[in-house]
């Protein structure tokens, strides 16, 4: 060194200019496209006295059950992607959109039980954002995603992870599943239907399910699946 002096040369980092919060810039652009469900249904009597007891005392109904799913807008006339298994066999489709503060009812476009996905609509005063769709077929294991829902009715509820893997065939319950994209994102009850996004702001898959008792192991239908039927619209 010789006595003499280094001089260091550094850039003035930003908490805003910190790569991490690429995040923050790409759940702002796409917040606004994505949709809470509530539904409802009747609950149905499962043994012979509980139908009886229901007629002696008609005036004394069962609770309606409630739960909650996601969504996001795909045309911005009102329609909204979601899984098949968040609607099917519900009475009542009520949707929640940025922007505003009542519920908006639901009519089932288009569902098919055999892939778990559906497109209901909606009828709002002006037209919606509707997200932008990316690829699945470029995904690459490690690239971050993004998972945005409703889960257990926290809206607008966002985590992060990376894709974990590939064209994962899944049997659960009566559906198989063919080449979903396994994801460590959190994705828990009522996230169901909502869009898992890559780093560019576009949806690549459509949330589904997650193993339990497991932890970080959920699972997303891929958009290619979805753009021949909304090609429709």
């Amino acid at each position: 060194m010789n006595g003499r002096k280094m001089r260091l040369r550094t850039k003035n980092y930003t908490a805003a200019s910190h790569p991490v919060n690429h995040f923050v810039s790409v759940v702002r652009q796409v917040r606004d496209g994505v949709v809470s469900l509530l539904t409802q249904k009747s609950p149905q009597p499962h043994f012979f006295h509980e139908t009886i007891w229901s007629q002696l005392f008609s005036n004394q109904k069962s609770p309606a059950i409630r739960q909650f799913g996601s969504g996001f807008v795909v045309h911005p006339a009102g329609y909204i992607l979601t899984n098949e298994h968040v609607i099917a066999d519900v009475d009542t489709i009520a949707v929640k959109v940025s922007g505003y503060d009542q519920l908006f009812p639901a009519k089932i476009a288009w569902s098919d039980p055999k892939s778990d996905l559906a497109i209901i609509r909606i009828y709002p005063p002006n037209r919606l954002k509707a997200l932008p769709l990316g690829t699945s077929t470029t995904l690459e294991v490690g690239e971050w995603v993004i998972a945005m829902g409703n889960p257990f009715g926290l809206e607008q509820t966002v985590t992060v992870g990376v894709v974990s893997g590939k064209n994962r065939p899944l049997q659960v319950g009566d559906r198989t599943y063919q080449s979903v994209i396994q994801t460590d994102a959190a994705i828990n009850p009522g996230n169901s239907g909502g869009p898992l996004i890559n780093m560019l702001g576009k949806v690549i898959g459509i949330n589904t399910f997650v193993i339990y008792p497991s932890q970080s192991i959920g699972f997303a239908i891929p958009i290619e699946n979805v753009k021949p039927i909304l090609a429709k619209l």
